[in-house]
């Protein structure tokens, strides 16, 4: 693994040198709109990505991440080596690289958002008159879910849970509070889930 870790260093050093060397020699012979059109782009680009590297890490999926930390180093040093390029006789640079920085952010959340990567679970709270029935909508409607009784202040209540893909939160919990406008609620974010159902698409 320490050898791997080197080689690998070596290899990534030795593609952005190179690739520098070319955008640079193609960065200083462009006009200034377009130089801050890449940075602009680019920027946003590589914040964006590096939003969903850091969510690939936290779900343990080490190949994507690291794919995508290659990506994202390489497009970090060409940009930052064009931001500081004449940076005191231009600093308009610098402002647009910021911009596009906190856009990235922006983009990279909603986008992570969008595509909704990994599991959640659900608890609902409820009366226990109602969990049966709202047990029977929710697997009618491909939800796996596992139901509990609870000790309430004043009387027993029903506990369900489901385990489900990020993409079907909105589905299930809309189902839920057609059902039961009142019931608790919770959604917590799973890294790992082996066996019972989870509906694949």
């Amino acid at each position: 693994m320490f050898i791997f870790y080197h080689i690998y260093s070596i290899v990534v050093l030795g593609v952005i040198y190179i690739l520098q060397e070319v955008y640079m020699d193609f960065i200083l012979g462009q006009s200034k709109i377009l130089l801050y059109a890449i940075i602009f782009f680019a920027k946003i680009f590589e914040v964006s990505i590096g939003t969903l590297r850091i969510v690939l890490v936290s779900k343990g999926q080490k190949a994507k991440a690291a794919l995508i930390a290659f990506v994202e180093c390489i497009i970090w040093v060409l940009v930052v080596s064009t931001v500081l390029v004449d940076i005191t006789s231009d600093p308009i640079k610098v402002v647009i690289y910021c911009a596009a920085f906190a856009i990235g952010n922006y983009i990279g959340v909603t986008l992570e958002n969008r595509l909704a990567m990994g599991l959640s679970s659900i608890q609902v709270i409820t009366e226990v008159e109602e969990g049966n029935e709202l047990a029977k909508l929710l697997r009618d409607n491909n939800f796996g879910v596992t139901v509990m009784r609870g000790e309430g202040k004043e009387k027993e209540k029903e506990i369900l849970v489901l385990h489900l893909k990020r993409k079907r939160i909105t589905e299930a919990v809309n189902l839920i509070h057609s059902q039961i406008e009142n019931a608790l609620i919770t959604v917590n974010e799973v890294k790992v889930v082996r066996g019972g159902y989870i509906k694949r698409k």
